[in-house]
């Protein structure tokens, strides 16, 4: 068994059948040749509805609204980024040179669609349930911590200006910078004279939400 074929094997929990999936899950755009683009769009799907059918079932109470919370905190970039570093996708990365001079090794962007890749490519391979068992045990920590249903801080800021008679928060991109696989924004939130708050992220989403954040934790 060649190196790929063992590290997925103990990685994925299934051993490739058809390993030019997962060559091609771990290839970046700067490599050249067939990369993870169409598998990372089909991984990520996967994974919501495994992630969606599992809140579903542990959380019979909840309404959408809170389900909806949970799934999104579940499903972001840095959570599928903090699994492939858990599992060792890293060296594995097929990278341009470009792209790793850049430091896209390190790029949450890259390691979160590389994950997801990998998990199109076991439902190609396996079928629904090998995915289904891999991702309920990388994402089993963090649905621990799903004892709270989580509020997102974009919609908590939203509640204290509506609570407090203010004008909803504005965000604004101050700031974008680095390459194009691993992009930083700088967003600033204002609430008017109850002040404003800047924070980054690696897109516009995960930076504003870190801004709104921020501004939560001054007020409070």
């Amino acid at each position: 068994m060649s190196d790929i074929s063992a590290w997925l094997q103990e990685a994925l929990g299934a051993a490739p059948k058809d390993q030019s999936l997962y060559v091609r899950a771990l290839t970046h755009g700067s490599h050249g040749g067939e990369t993870y683009e169409r598998l990372e769009f089909l991984g990520d799907r996967v994974l919501g509805l495994v992630i969606a059918d599992w809140l579903y079932a542990t959380y019979e109470n909840d309404a959408e609204g809170k389900l909806s919370f949970r799934l999104n905190a579940l499903v972001t970039r840095a959570s599928c980024a903090r699994v492939g570093r858990e599992i060792g996708v890293v060296p594995h990365i097929r990278l341009g040179k470009q792209a790793r001079d850049d430091g896209a090794y390190d790029s949450d962007n890259v390691i979160g669609d590389v994950v997801e890749a990998l998990i199109g490519a076991l439902w190609l391979d396996h079928g629904l349930e090998p995915a289904r068992n891999f991702v309920r045990k990388q994402w089993a920590g963090m649905m621990e911590g799903q004892q709270s249903a989580p509020r997102h801080p974009k919609s908590e800021l939203q509640e204290w200006a509506a609570s407090h008679n203010r004008k909803p928060p504005i965000y604004t991109i101050t700031d974008r910078s680095g390459p194009h696989h691993a992009p930083r924004f700088r967003v600033s939130v204002s609430l008017g004279s109850a002040g404003e708050a800047s924070a980054e992220g690696s897109s516009k989403q995960e930076a504003e939400t870190a801004a709104a954040a921020a501004m939560l934790a001054q007020l409070k």
